[in-house]
C-alpha cells in the first residue's frame, strides 16, 4: 500500500463577470459596496437634503430623506454587496453560514459591559478634554431615548454596514494581508464609502471643507483598529462590532450635544472628540497587543491524500 499526495485542483472557470468574482471576492465586494451606496444616493445628494440641483421631494423633510433614500442605498452597499459575493463564490451554504453569524451574540458578559458602557465612557472623557470640563446633566429625555435609539441603530447602521465591512472583508483581509495593514485598509474604504454624504445634510454640506472629510475618514482608519481587535478577541462575533459601532453614534446623536453646551451641534467639535476617543484607543490597542490585533491566523490547510492500493512487485519467473 503506498500514499500519494493530489494537489487540490481549482474548480474550472466558466467566464464572465461572474468568475471575475469568483476569482476576486475581496476587490469585487469593495467595488459593488461603495458603487451600490453611491449610485442609490444620487437623488439624496442632487436632492434637497443635499445639493437642490434636482427637484425631488420625499416625505417626512430631512428624516424621510434618511429613511427613504439613505438607508436603502446603505443596505444596497456593504451588506448587498457581502450577500451577493457570497452567494457567488459560496453557494447557498455559505449564505446561511454568512448569515447565522450574525445572531452570534453568545460572548463573555465582559464584554457587553465594555462596549455599552465603556464606549460612552471613552466619548464623554473625550468631551470632557475638548471642551475644558464645561458638561451639564442630560436630560431626562434624552436618557429615556437612549436605549430605543440604540436598538434602532444596530437594526439600521449596525445591520447594513458591519456585515460586509467586518463580517465579510475583515476576515479575508486579515488573512491576506495581516491585522493591521487590513484594519487601516478597511478604515479607508470605510471612510470613503461615506464621502457622498458630505454632501447632504448628515454632513453639515452648508459648511463643508475638505478637512472634514480627511478627519472623517481618519477617524475610520483609528477607530476600525479598536474594531478589529473586538472583532477578534470576541471571536469575530458580528453583533459585538455593531455594538461597538451603533455605541459611538448614539451616545454622539443623542446625549453630546446636550451634554456639552460647547459642543452643542457642532459637527466639527464632535469630530474632534471622535478622533481624541479613537486617537487614544488606539494607541493603547497596538501597545497592548504589540500590533498583532487579537488575531489568530488560521493554520494552513493540509493538502488532501488519497489512498492508492498498489499491488505488490512481480517476482521473477523462476525457470525450471
Amino acid at each position: 500500500m503506498s500514499t500519494v499526495t493530489e494537489p487540490v485542483t481549482a474548480p474550472p472557470r466558466r467566464g464572465g463577470v461572474l468568475d471575475l468574482v469568483r476569482r476576486f471576492p475581496l476587490l469585487s465586494f469593495v467595488v459593488l459596496a461603495i458603487a451600490g451606496s453611491w449610485i442609490a444616493w444620487i437623488p439624496l445628494v442632487l436632492g434637497p437634503y443635499g445639493l437642490g440641483t434636482w427637484d425631488i421631494q420625499v416625505p417626512g423633510g430631512d428624516g424621510g430623506w434618511q429613511l427613504f433614500v439613505m438607508l436603502p442605498g446603505a443596505f444596497l452597499g456593504p451588506i448587498g454587496a457581502a450577500f451577493f459575493v457570497t452567494a457567488v463564490t459560496e453557494g447557498r451554504s455559505g449564505v446561511r453560514a454568512w448569515v447565522k453569524r450574525v445572531t452570534k451574540w453568545k460572548v463573555n458578559w465582559r464584554w457587553y459591559v465594555g462596549i455599552l458602557v465603556g464606549t460612552p465612557a471613552a466619548v464623554l472623557l473625550s468631551a470632557l478634554v475638548i471642551t475644558g470640563g464645561d458638561v451639564q446633566a442630560p436630560p431626562m429625555a434624552a436618557l429615556v431615548a437612549y436605549l430605543p435609539y440604540l436598538v434602532m441603530q444596530v437594526l439600521t447602521t449596525g445591520l447594513a454596514e458591519e456585515p460586509g465591512w467586518r463580517d465579510f472583508a475583515l476576515p479575508r483581509a486579515q488573512r491576506r494581508f495581516g491585522a493591521l495593514p487590513a484594519a487601516v485598509g478597511i478604515g479607508v474604504l470605510w471612510g470613503v464609502w461615506h464621502l457622498p454624504l458630505f454632501a447632504t445634510g448628515w454632513g453639515h454640506s452648508d459648511s463643508f471643507h475638505v478637512s472634514r472629510a480627511l478627519g472623517f475618514i481618519l477617524f475610520c482608519v483609528l477607530f476600525n483598529v479598536v474594531m478589529t481587535w473586538v472583532f477578534n478577541r470576541t471571536g469575530q462575533s458580528l453583533p459585538m462590532a455593531m455594538l461597538l459601532h451603533v455605541s459611538i453614534n448614539t451616545f454622539a446623536s443623542v446625549l453630546i450635544g446636550d451634554m456639552f453646551p460647547a459642543i452643542g451641534e457642532n459637527f466639527d467639535m464632535i469630530q474632534r472628540t471622535l478622533l481624541l476617543m479613537a486617537g487614544v484607543g488606539t494607541i493603547v490597542t497596538l501597545l497592548a497587543t504589540r500590533g498583532k490585533l487579537g488575531y489568530q491566523p488560521e493554520p494552513a490547510a493540509e493538502p488532501t491524500t488519497r489512498t492508492v492500493e498498489t499491488a505488490p512487485p512481480l517476482e521473477p519467473a523462476r525457470l525450471p
